[in-house]
């Protein structure tokens, strides 16, 4: 098959291999059937995407609606970059998953309504699809309702009349939308198992996204919580567009 391309953009080394290899698991991917470009260290190279079976958008350092002069140099080429990637993947209907950050991208270059809102902290949250998210083929025997991780300062606020809801909860209106019949964006995190959320905030734990002291209260508050029907995601999404 064609392999499928990740797009990640986060500096860690540890935190983009952990990543890398939680798609990998899930997706049901061998390295050599899912290419990884780490945009936050060069430019992005010319894509003919007719040689990939579809396009995947990691999480990411990167807060898109936030003021521009606040924006690093990296963030500004990553956003040019997608944004014009963007420009063909969706005028061709083009696979496309976005985890997290694909909200902010995805969304963004649909006309969504991006703020903070609706942000979440740390944790498990319960999901709930939507009656058309039932009927998704990429949320194919999924139930309605969910335990995923999410963390996420910003979110969708108000979606533009063409996307379709597929997945909310209680605390952020727009958890998963699509775009067309092949774009989709989700808010919560389709990759992260407990020990991978366990690993990230260990990773993260003097990055600023939460007081260091409590990264053990973090750990201990994630494996409370049984989270196994998000990975469904990403292997649904393998084998649909897998081709």
């Amino acid at each position: 098959m064609k392999p499928f391309l990740l797009l990640a953009s986060r500096a860690e080394d540890t935190a983009a291999e952990d990543e890398y290899a939680a798609y990998l698991r899930y997706g049901g991917l061998a390295s050599s059937e899912l290419r990884r470009i780490r945009l936050e260290a060069g430019p992005l190279p010319d894509l003919d995407l007719s040689g990939y079976s579809g396009v995947i958008v990691g999480g990411s350092p990167f807060t898109s609606s936030d003021p521009s002069d606040h924006k690093s140099p990296t963030q500004h080429l990553v956003e040019r970059e997608l944004s014009g990637l963007l420009d063909r993947i969706v005028a061709e209907d083009f696979p496309f998953l976005g985890a997290c950050y694909g909200v902010g991208t995805l969304g963004t270059h649909q006309g969504a309504v991006i703020d903070r809102t609706f942000g979440e902290p740390l944790g498990g949250v319960e999901i709930e699809l939507t009656d058309a998210g039932l009927a998704d083929p990429v949320l194919r025997g999924m139930p309605r309702r969910f335990i995923a991780f999410t963390g996420h300062k910003e979110a969708v606020s108000s979606l533009p009349s063409h996307a379709v809801l597929l997945a909310s909860s209680e605390a952020c209106p727009v958890q998963m939308f699509r775009i067309k019949e092949n774009l989709y964006a989700t808010q919560f995190h389709p990759e992260l198992d407990v020990e991978g959320l366990v690993t990230r905030i260990d990773i993260y734990r003097h990055a600023g996204y939460f007081p260091p002291e409590s990264a053990e209260e973090l750990m201990a508050g994630a494996r409370r919580f049984t989270v196994t029907e998000p990975t469904n995601i990403l292997k649904n999404f393998v084998a649909r567009y897998a081709g």
